[in-house]
């Protein structure tokens, strides 16, 4: 058996070079409405696992686009309020509430899992539906803990076969193929420093600093499966503050802010600048630091070393109601991207900044939204300058629910492959840790370990995982 801090050792995949590997996406061309009648007679059986609030957000995105044979449902909440409009969508499917169960006994009726469960379940759910030959499509943050990346990217390594997709949903939109043609044209090149910003209310803005222990214990609501819901992690008693969404709050179970937001906005940057792990990050700011729930305010700054002919990055990263990133001169107006999905985040009004990154380059500087939004050159008298060099950028052959199902029929690749984002969980998960311990922290990319905390290493991999979850922990 290998343990995890064996694994973090002795892995013979490097997460850097996996980050590297799938720049150049296989871009296939629009499907004719021969090849799109044919995609939809030819139906891809999917199971969701998940499937109230945002679960319900990504069943209702792949019912339109007709590829979907729709033949198991699995919640641990099944029957409960928030379940029961995909319940009513779908009633032929088989219900579970434990995916093991669902694994186990109906595994011969699908070949695909979308899974929209908190954070701490993405590791389980995905290394069950690999191992059972299945394609997965998760949410991000791909991964709660670095060893679960490095594990997951090597899963999907040793099958390739396996079509592999995070959530971030931005990566098959305009900001993916607008960066690309970009950065290939010389336009965005240069970069020395980014900005991300994603200043909104979250949901633990409102709970106590000086909080001694987690929440737990209050009644549950009917027919929970809490235990499956705790999955691997340490267990807690049923507290509202976990359910329904609140797992975000919380070390334990989630990623804060950085995890939620960062795959939409620094997803293009880290892929095409070729960013791979930071040798750096540095807790600069926390508000309402405590060892149970995210700061209310975080200033975080992952630095990246120098990439062939391209220079040493620095990506600050700003979250909170008071923590407003340095804007440049002649930033303009905030761009807000209607198509950002609902968080159902409370009723604190918004800051004045929508989530984005302002990109800066030594001859340009550039600014652009969160998931699809693109980028604009600041000031624009510089765009006016360039207009003349601007490359023609290909328009996306499909949204990131198509692109996943058209790569489970071998049509197309995944554009956010677990080899791709994989990297980009990693770097959260270390931005995490230096959150948790509210620190700065050395990072050697080439051992993956801090090279001046032992207390870090250990959050590598985090708490063992509770009896009974030991062999998710496995690579066989």
């Amino acid at each position: 058996m290998t343990s995890r801090r064996d694994f973090l050792k002795t892995v013979g995949v490097s997460a850097v070079s996996l980050a590297l590997g799938g720049v150049e996406q296989a871009m296939a061309s629009p499907l004719t409405s021969k090849e799109w009648d044919s995609a939809k007679k030819d139906k891809v059986k999917i199971a969701y696992i998940g499937i109230g609030n945002r679960g319900e957000q990504n069943i209702d995105e792949f019912a339109k686009t007709g590829m979907v044979d729709v033949t198991v449902l699995c919640d641990i909440d099944m029957g409960a309020t928030h379940t029961q409009k995909v319940m009513n969508m779908y009633p032929k499917a088989k219900r579970f509430r434990d995916f093991r169960e669902m694994f186990e006994k109906a595994a011969g009726d699908f070949d695909a899992v979308c899974a929209s469960v908190p954070d701490h379940m993405h590791f389980p759910i995905a290394m069950m539906a690999l191992s059972h030959g299945k394609h997965i499509y998760v949410e991000k943050p791909m991964c709660r803990t670095f060893l679960e990346g490095e594990m997951m990217m090597e899963m999907a390594r040793r099958n390739p076969h396996l079509v592999t997709q995070v959530g971030n949903q931005g990566h098959s939109e305009a900001n993916y193929f607008q960066f690309k043609a970009w950065k290939d044209a010389g336009i965005i090149s240069d970069i020395t420093a980014i900005s991300a910003h994603m200043n909104n209310p979250r949901r633990w803005h409102n709970y106590d600093a000086n909080i001694i222990q987690m929440p737990g214990g209050e009644p549950m609501p009917k027919d929970i499966d809490w235990d499956t819901w705790t999955g691997p992690s340490l267990y807690h008693g049923f507290s509202d503050k976990y359910h329904q969404g609140n797992w975000r709050c919380w070390y334990d179970y989630g990623m804060g802010a950085l995890g939620d937001w960062g795959a939409h906005l620094v997803d293009t940057a880290h892929e095409f600048l070729e960013l791979g792990l930071p040798y750096e990050v540095d807790m600069e700011y926390a508000k309402g630091h405590n060892s149970y729930f995210f700061p209310y305010s975080s200033t975080i700054k992952f630095r990246f070393p120098a990439r062939g002919s391209m220079p040493p990055c620095d990506i600050t990263w700003y979250d909170g109601l008071d923590n407003l990133p340095p804007l440049p001169a002649n930033y303009g107006a905030s761009e807000y991207n209607p198509d950002v999905p609902a968080t159902n985040q409370g009723n604190t009004p918004v800051s004045k900044l929508n989530p984005g990154k302002i990109i800066y380059g030594r001859d340009l500087t550039f600014k652009g939204g969160s998931h699809g939004s693109t980028l604009s050159i600041i000031p624009s008298a510089n765009a006016m300058d360039i207009q003349s060099r601007l490359p023609e950028v290909p328009k996306s052959t499909s949204n990131h629910y198509v692109n996943f199902l058209r790569a489970c029929q071998g049509v197309e690749k995944t554009r956010s492959p677990f080899e791709i984002n994989g990297v980009l969980s990693q770097v959260f998960c270390l931005g995490v840790i230096a959150q948790r311990l509210n620190t700065k922290l050395y990072f050697d990319a080439h051992t993956k370990r801090f090279t001046n905390n032992e207390f870090a290493n250990a959050l590598l991999s985090g708490m063992p995982p509770r009896k009974g979850w030991e062999d998710f922990y496995k690579l066989v």
